[in-house]
């Protein structure tokens, strides 16, 4: 096979570099929603008898993501593969939020150089956030030609199409549109699981923290019609699945770019998602400005809407949420998180912290500090502040020494970690509802699963109960999970 060339190849053609002022203007051009996909005649066939393996990076919208191509790579005859030596076609689907994610992602592309020399048909494809970046897809150009295919989050319904030209084009195929997207419904779908879901219920960010490329790899916030996302669900239903997770960057804003629905919000459909005949129904990822009083009010009311909250809050300080462009302060996040608290009995909530971002003084970090004891969270996502190319905090000085924040970030985890055992020590001797996901890391004799607050529980039954939602006495308690005993002669506990 002839190596790939692309010396003269001006690939600008394909993206444009993000930019804060396109992007924002980008929001007064109309959504389109895309209705046809097929799979070309000419490419139904093509991978009978072929593999393909997709290794996925980052968020749950990722792995939706993967969902999506390994549905549509099936439609076209491919069937997965764990073993990368025995695949025809391997996709690499990244996150683009963290930087060391981004340098996990090239030390895995460098690593399967030898993979492609060994096997030069194979189709080595970069897709998902950071094929969005310039400097990443500059980066591959420059220096990893066993890659034959790059395109972004808004072309994945052209997978097939892509394929072709990768196993039949002597040079590497770029594609990536740098524009606000689409909403493509009727993709083929393998989902990973069979009794947990995700459901994309929208699309995009129009937020622009100064610290997040999502806005840029993600496009703008598009939602789906709910009588789409309503009969997804009920399918799901039909199907027997305990659990969906209805999904968005920011899932809060559902609803507000709908031009035939005036006011009709996530609350509206999760007040839709009550009436389905699935156990446990969650959303992710929230932002504190756009959770209004009626989605707390329905919440409220239980049912099948489980008790966790996710609630990224950032820093605990109003100087550094008004650099960071979040949007609200520390007093408005505060009086959030306790009407929530109020309102959806025994809720847990974990949140999303960042430590040593450009500016923050060690009294900005103890605001930091004074918030997570306030709010008492059950868990959390703690990070250490770095940069990404073309958001505006990128521009600013990283004035904070590398020793601080790595002192500040072991500061937190303490009282995080403390405040997750405190946490875990309540549900000492209760009997909980556990949905039985499959067999422990750890231990394949145990078996291991969530509550409805999203707790780790461990406890040994038969290999039957995966799947099910069964009742756990709790027996004992650590930092981070909970173990106990199969009650097997109690019901599941009612909600």
């Amino acid at each position: 096979m002839a190596e790939k060339t692309f010396s003269n190849v001006d690939f600008s053609k394909y993206f444009q570099p993000p930019s804060l002022k396109d992007a924002r203007r980008r929001r007064r051009d109309a959504v389109q929603i895309i209705n046809d996909f097929s799979i070309p005649e000419d490419m139904g066939t093509i991978g009978q008898g072929k593999n393909y393996l997709i290794e996925t990076y980052g968020c749950q919208m990722n792995e939706h993501d993967t969902e999506v191509m390994a549905g549509i790579l099936e439609k076209m005859g491919y069937q997965e593969t764990e073993e990368p030596r025995n695949a025809d076609v391997i996709l690499i689907n990244t996150c683009a939020i963290r930087e060391n994610a981004e340098n996990k992602v090239f030390g895995h592309i460098g690593t399967l150089k030898t993979l492609k020399l060994e096997n030069p048909g194979l189709i080595l494809g970069v897709c998902g956030c950071m094929a969005q970046e310039e400097v990443v897809v500059n980066k591959i150009l420059a220096k990893h030609p066993q890659v034959d295919l790059i395109f972004g989050t808004h072309n994945i319904h052209r997978l097939p199409q892509l394929l072709e030209e990768a196993l039949f084009s002597k040079e590497m195929v770029v594609e990536v549109w740098s524009k606000e997207g689409d909403i493509v419904e009727n993709l083929p779908q393998s989902r990973r699981g069979h009794f947990q879901a995700w459901v994309n219920i929208m699309y995009g960010c129009d937020k622009f923290c100064t610290y997040c490329i999502v806005p840029y790899t993600r496009g703008k916030e598009r939602s789906r019609h709910p009588k789409e996302i309503i009969e997804e669900v009920r399918e799901l239903a039909r199907k027997g699945y305990k659990e969906i997770t209805l999904l968005g960057q920011n899932v809060n804003a559902y609803g507000k770019d709908l031009p035939d629905m005036d006011n009709y919000g996530l609350g509206d459909l999760m007040d839709e998602m009550r009436k389905i005949g699935i156990p446990r129904v969650r959303f992710t990822t929230s932002h504190p400005k756009d959770f209004d009083d009626h989605l707390i009010e329905v919440l409220g009311r239980g049912g099948n809407l489980c008790e966790h909250i996710h609630l990224p809050v950032q820093s605990g300080s109003s100087e550094i949420l008004k650099i960071m462009g979040r949007g609200y302060t520390r007093e408005r996040y505060l009086d959030l998180f306790h009407k929530i608290n109020r309102t959806v009995p025994n809720a847990s909530f974990t949140t999303d912290i960042i430590v040593g971002f450009p500016n923050e003084t060690e009294k900005q970090f103890e605001e930091t500090l004074s918030l997570v004891r306030e709010c008492q969270f059950d868990g959390g996502f703690t990070f250490i502040y770095s940069p990404r190319a073309g958001t505006p905090a990128a521009r600013m000085k990283d004035n904070v020494p590398m020793e601080v924040k790595k002192e500040r970030l072991q500061r937190l985890n303490k009282l995080m970690n403390e405040l997750s055992a405190k946490s875990n020590a309540k549900y000492q001797n209760k009997t909980v509802e556990v949905l039985v996901e499959g067999e422990s890391r750890k231990n394949p004799d145990v078996l291991s699963g969530h509550t409805r607050t999203n707790k780790v529980v461990n406890f040994r039954g038969p290999k039957s109960l995966i799947g099910q939602l069964v009742a756990v006495k709790i027996t004992n308690t650590k930092m981070w999970s909970l173990d106990g005993e199969w009650q097997k002669e109690a019901e599941v506990l009612s909600r």
